[in-house]
Order: structure tokens, then sequence, then C-alpha cells
């Protein structure tokens, strides 16, 4: 039974608190009709005995204590979801923006998500291919991971973001698999920022098998909470009931954090690190954990979730508790940026904690686990010799040293820089791994085995 109220106590940026109301639930959704009959959304945050504290989907400007008429609506937040949602562009809290009418399904989905049980969980298996090399050969992307990127302010995060989307495949035991989908959420972008994606999209001819989900920059703080939560709605419907592998990428999970910090300022809760809530912990693994396979499911959920790290400090709040919670990372180098390398991945912190159990004989090529060993040890020694060479001289290095100096600038120039639009297959970037590695003299090659480098480096 609906619930209505004709009183406020409190009006309080995004946030009203009203009081004698019994009989909510948490997380229901509100609906507020000001005296001019505007009418927004809301749901219940906050429960403390009679009173409830809601946060508004929109702007509290102009809404008065009195006059306001609450209406519990006795269900949580849900979007209607069907077949009909690719192709579409929605704003943040689901609701379609492109011109294309609403969405008409007899089924509604509670945007909080379906949780999964552990025992039921799939472990991770097959690779997602990137185009990229610098992914696919040394953090290989696999299905139903979740596996974020680091970035910080000014660098290509969005373009590679967008790089992604255009190439991406899904390749199951070496062929391509022809029921995958993208599910794309730009969270407080500028528009600008949303155009370029939606022009890229567009450009690469994508869109029947993308689903996008844009919250501006300007656009209410509370659209921010519930975007990724709406996107992930969709890739769970698409993933467990239409049986598609879905790749989720969400761009900037900073500016999610910051919403988090904002509203519980607001809820005057006592602050942690960096004035973040001591829950942002538990919110980023409600947002990631609804990565993953299931062995009921055909389907598949995977996630890359981009980040800018504040100051490019990695040890900040919010990469510090992503990569607790996700398989792994890819760091993007300010270093590498600057010296005209795009995309300017720093493989050396940058790993893949499921990348074993997707790559080798039967999923990319037999050669691939110790390639990438190889290529991992040998550009750490580059860091090492550059390091020495800035202080007794390039001159003075040994030989074997400046062949590890040519192989660094080898391994950046053919291996790391590629260009927007290139995408590499991954027998190509595997191809162009051993002619690197050709660089460096045979007793070096200590990760390779004598087999592979008889097969691969013939009469070298």
């Amino acid at each position: 039974m609906k619930k209505e109220y004709l009183k406020l106590d409190k009006v309080e940026g995004a946030l009203i608190e009203l009081s004698d109301v019994h009989g909510v639930k948490y997380g229901e959704v509100v609906e507020v009709e000001n005296n001019l009959g505007e009418k927004v959304l809301g749901r219940v945050i906050k429960i403390y005995k009679n009173r409830v504290v809601i946060q508004i989907f929109g702007t509290t400007l102009g809404m008065s204590i009195n006059n306001t008429k609450v209406s519990f609506k006795g269900k949580p937040f849900e979007i209607p979801l069907s077949k009909d949602i690719l192709g579409r562009v929605f704003n943040g809290v689901g609701i379609p923006i492109d011109g294309g009418g609403d969405i008409y399904s007899d089924k509604f989905y509670n945007v909080n998500g379906r949780p999964i049980n552990p025992v039921s969980r799939e472990y991770p298996r097959d690779y997602i291919q990137t185009g990229i090399s610098s992914i696919d050969a040394l953090t290989t992307l696999i299905r139903g991971q979740k596996l974020p990127i680091f970035s910080g302010a000014g660098l290509p995060h969005n373009e590679l973001a967008a790089q992604i989307v255009r190439q991406a495949k899904i390749k199951s035991h070496g062929n391509e698999s022809s029921n995958f989908s993208i599910v794309f959420a730009a969270i407080g972008v500028k528009r600008d920022e949303a155009f370029y994606f939606t022009e890229e999209f567009r450009k690469a001819g994508v869109q029947d098998r993308l689903i996008m989900y844009l919250n501006y920059a300007d656009d209410p703080i509370m659209e921010r909470i519930i975007a990724p939560k709406c996107a992930l709605t969709a890739a769970e419907y698409l993933a467990f009931e239409e049986n598609q592998h879905v790749l989720v990428i969400m761009t900037d999970i900073t500016s999610y954090c910051e919403a988090l910090r904002e509203i519980s300022s607001l809820r005057e809760e006592v602050p942690s690190r960096k004035g973040y809530p001591g829950y942002l912990y538990s919110d980023l693994a409600s947002l990631y954990e609804r990565a993953g396979m299931t062995k009921d499911a055909e389907g598949s959920v995977t996630l890359i979730p981009i980040l800018t790290m504040p100051n490019d400090d990695i040890t900040h709040p919010i990469p510090d508790l992503t990569g607790y919670i996700t398989e792994g990372q890819i760091v993007l180098s300010r270093d590498l940026y600057q010296k005209g390398i795009y995309p300017p991945i720093d493989v050396l912190p940058s790993l893949s904690r499921l990348m074993k159990d997707g790559i080798g004989e039967g999923f990319t090529r037999g050669d691939h686990p110790d390639v990438a060993n190889q290529l991992f040890s040998a550009y750490s020694k580059v860091q090492d010799i550059r390091a020495l060479a800035q202080i007794v001289g390039e001159d003075d290095l040994s030989d074997k040293d400046k062949k590890y100096l040519e192989f660094g600038n080898a391994f950046e120039e053919r291996f790391l820089t590629q260009d927007l639009y290139d995408s590499r297959d991954m027998l190509d970037t595997l191809n162009i791994s051993w002619e690197l590695l050709r660089i460096l003299p045979k007793d070096e090659l200590d990760r390779l085995s004598p087999e592979l480098i008889e097969k691969y480096m013939p009469g070298d």
C-alpha cells in the first residue's frame, strides 16, 4: 500500500528528512512532488526509529518543507529491461535519452543486483582480445574477470576505453564468439567527453552490440550513484537471461567515489581516510563483485572499471581499495605518455591475476606464458640498466647492457606504441614479441625453453 506524507522536517542539499514514518524499507523508491506539481524520484538511504532520510535524484531547489508530497512506493529502484536495450543510450537512472522512445517490458529489475552464490560461481576461462598488445600479451583480460585501469588526470584513458569498445572480441578456444555485447557507463563526464564517446562508437559501427549509460558532470549528484548500478543490472540481464558475454566498461570510478563522499558528508557520517566514508570498500565491492560467471548460465559479465588516481597516487583510498577487490590492474604511466607512447601502459606494475588460466595451448598459443614471462623479465632489467647508465654513462656499459637498452627502446617503440585505430591479433602480438627477443643474446633468454627458442628463433 502506497504511503503519502505532506510535511518535511529538513531539506539539505540533495537530502530530505521527515519523521513519524512507519512501515518503510531501506532502499525503497520515493516520489516527491513539490507545490508546483513537479515530481522527482528518490530513495530511502537511512532509517532511524520513525525518521527517514531520502536522497533525491534531481534538484531540491525551491522545495518547501510544507506542501511537499512524499509518496513511498513500497519497492526498490527498478528499471525495465529487454533485448531492445541494445543500441540504446540512457541517462544515469536508466531513462532513454537518444530519442528512441521508452523501453517496454513486463519485467523490472532491481538495480542493486542479484547476489551470486559463491558456490555457483564458475572459474573464469577464455580471454577477451582487446587488440592492444600490452594488454593481450602481458595483462590478458579473462572472461568473467574484473580488471581495473588505473589512470591519472590528463592521461588518455578515454581514448583507451573507446579503443577497447571498438576492438574487443571474445575468444573461446581460439574461436570468436558472436553472442558478445558491451555496456558502457560514463560517470560524471563532461559533455565534450560524452560526445567523443558517442561519435567514436557511431563511426566504428558498434551500436548494435552496445548499451550506453551517460551521467554528465552537471547532472544531480545522486544520479552518479545509480548510473553504475543501472549499467551492471543491464549487464546481468543480458548475461544471465539472454546468455550474452558482456563486457562492462565504467569511467570514472573516482567520480562515483567523490559522490559517495559528498553524500556521506551531507549525512554527517564520521569520515575515514581522506574524508571518504568508512564503507567505501564494501560499496565498491558491491559493484565489482557483480562481475563473474555462474555454472547455471552460459553468459558472463566482465568488468573494466577505470579510475583516475588523484595526484597519480596509487596508495590513494580509491585505487588502494580497488586493488584489494579486483584481480589485478592495468596502470597508465605519465612518464611513458610524456615520451609520446600510446597507450602509455606501464607493464611492470600491471598484472592480471587470472591471466595464467586463460592463455597458452588451446586458448592463445602454447608459447604465450613463457614469452610473457621473458618480456617482463627483460624489460625489468632494462629499467635497472637505464638507471645505471645515468650514473656511469651509456658508453661505459657492457655490450650485453647495451643490447638490453636496444631491446627496451624497441619494446616501447614497436610493442607498447600502437595507433589508436590499430587492432592487433593475438598471434601478431606474439610474433612481434619474438622479433624483439631476437635482439637479446640467447643466453639471456632464461625464461624460454630450448625447444621454444629453436622453434621460433631458428638459425639465430
